[in-house]
């Protein structure tokens, strides 16, 4: 793929995806009005968290990491038919491997419900997690069918899918909710089915776009004694041991954040939202384009495009992602208030609080998180899971040792936002050590440029910051004083701040980072002193 092809569909994966994080604000406010930081919603996003994990091992995860560079492998080599074999083969295997987990995980709930004595909270959460279950099944189907459309440069319907889920899941909070029972614990798993419902209809609408690249639903035969299956198979095995450390560790967190107390998950699920915002627009997208392209390179041995198309990923991920992470970092609790705490809504002005501790130390992380999304890729396309696999599992203890640490020694109030502040660090030292190690592997050559071209991208940030916060302290305006309401002044004030820090950062940037300009242009920048980050050339 082209240098100025990733960015290209960069772009459209991306403008799909910032399409589906503003329906998800917009789905997270209707659920703060509804449920606010009360048990019932911790409940749910605790429950949701499982399904999850499911997707993240046998989904977009594990196993698409380790289908994605076989299948391009062999689409090059053997052309679509027998890649598209390979791909209906992993599908019927994982299907029939989920429907046994669904199976068994749905029978240990109803017998702990029956037979077991479940306290509040847990009370709570299963009769949640056995509505969605299900949903792991057709949520891992999905993202497999998805990573084989973005293996045949098919990313319009894959991006398109999550927008699908928080459309449906809106409908539900804006056209059932309000008519039934106002009991939360009712209308939350009307929430839940709904989510069900979206499932069965985002695995149907990938059926047209596969069937455009060759796929076919037929049964493939025979179905086991296929080679490349078992490559698929033992490259999963150690991204599944990775991944599933890595999301127990997630799902502990969500225990954890239920035990320091019954509000502390959906705190933390409205700061999350926010992050995943900016993060799946430059972090999450980049990293759906690039592994598709990583392979392709590595399957065509061209180290040198692999190099470039990775130096032009972290360019403009960090360009994107530094603001946002600086921003959200400063405006932590005007955007939560902003968006969430609105008159008569259960989301209350001490939930802003709560919430906006967590966002405080999540922001920080938005570039990390992003880094990590390019590093990955780049091990899974040389077929080597093992070494982030290695590093994940030492950040996972690390994850847990700092949660444990900060809920000890953090006060009440606070020791939710400890949880967030261990992710972050977490994050930022497995970007670093996966940072080394890639750039051992794949030559230095042209890095020092990138590197320059960050440090100037974090002068242009930090001045940004400072404009934010003197323009955002300039404008505390008193209430009484602004006729058209507290919501309107609230927003008036945060699109003042917002909009004079673009500009800052704007006006900056392009003072300091020509090569950042050149490359959401389209046009490549070459690895040559020449072409260096700056006006001048230096």
């Amino acid at each position: 793929m082209k240098s100025n092809g990733t960015v290209r569909f960069a772009a459209l994966v991306g403008g799909l995806t910032l399409l589906s994080r503003i329906l998800g604000v917009v789905r997270q406010i209707l659920m703060g009005a509804l449920f606010g930081t009360s048990l019932f919603h911790s409940a749910f996003v605790v429950a949701f968290r499982i399904p999850n994990l499911f997707r993240r091992l046998f989904g977009e995860g594990a196993l698409s990491a380790a289908l994605i560079p076989v299948y391009a492998e062999v689409l090059h080599k053997e052309g679509s038919r027998e890649a598209n074999v390979l791909a209906a083969r992993v599908m019927i295997l994982v299907t029939g491997v989920l429907l046994l987990i669904t199976g068994v995980g749905m029978g240990v709930c109803e017998l702990y419900m029956r037979h077991g004595q479940p306290g509040i909270r847990t009370a709570a959460v299963i009769p949640l997690l056995q509505i969605m279950l299900p949903y792991g099944v057709f949520i891992c189907l999905v993202a497999l069918c998805m990573a084989v459309l973005n293996s045949n440069h098919r990313f319009g319907v894959p991006a398109f899918t999550p927008v699908l889920l928080n459309l449906i899941w809106i409908a539900v909070l804006i056209g059932i909710c309000p008519w039934i029972d106002p009991a939360p614990e009712i209308r939350i798993r009307a929430v839940a089915w709904g989510i069900l419902s979206a499932g069965i209809i985002q695995l149907m609408i990938q059926y047209p776009a596969l069937k455009a690249v060759g796929f076919n639903l037929s049964w493939p035969r025979p179905l086991w004694g296929d080679a490349r299956l078992h490559k698929v198979l033992m490259l999963m095995g150690p991204v599944a041991v990775g991944m599933g450390a890595y999301q127990l560790n997630v799902l502990i967190d969500g225990v954890l954040a239920l035990w320091v107390a019954p509000w502390a998950p959906a705190a933390l699920s409205f700061a999350e939202l926010i992050v995943y915002l900016p993060l799946g627009l430059f972090g999450t997208s980049m990293g759906t384009v690039l592994l598709p392209a990583f392979s392709h390179h590595v399957a065509r041995s061209d180290l040198p495009a692999l190099r470039i198309t990775l130096q032009q990923a972290i360019r403009v991920m960090v360009f994107f992602a530094l603001p946002a992470s600086i921003g959200l970092t400063v405006l932590a609790e005007p955007v939560i208030r902003l968006l969430y705490e609105w008159k008569g809504a259960r989301f209350d002005a001490e939930s802003t609080i709560q919430s906006a501790r967590a966002l405080l130390w999540y922001a920080p992380g938005i570039v990390c998180f992003g880094m990590n999304k390019l590093w990955h890729p780049v091990f899974y396309a040389m077929k080597d899971p093992v070494t982030p696999i290695r590093i994940g599992l030492r950040m996972v203890g690390l994850n847990f040792v700092l949660n444990l640490l900060f809920i000890i020694t953090w006060p009440d109030g606070y020791r939710h936002a400890g949880l967030a502040a261990a992710t972050t660090l977490t994050a930022g030292i497995e970007s670093v050590l996966l940072a080394v190690i890639v750039l051992r592997r794949v030559g230095h050559d042209g890095f020092g440029l990138v590197g320059r071209s960050l440090s100037r991208m974090l002068v242009a940030g930090i001045i940004m910051g400072v404009v934010i916060a003197l323009v955002g302290d300039g404008l505390q305006h008193p209430a009484s004083l602004w006729p058209w309401g507290d919501k309107a002044w609230q927003l008036f004030s945060l699109s003042v701040t917002i909009g004079a820090g673009i500009t800052v950062y704007v006006l900056a940037s392009i003072l300091l980072c020509r090569d950042v300009w050149q490359e959401l242009r389209g046009r490549h920048v070459q690895p040559s002193p020449d072409r260096s980050c700056g006006p001048d050339g230096v």
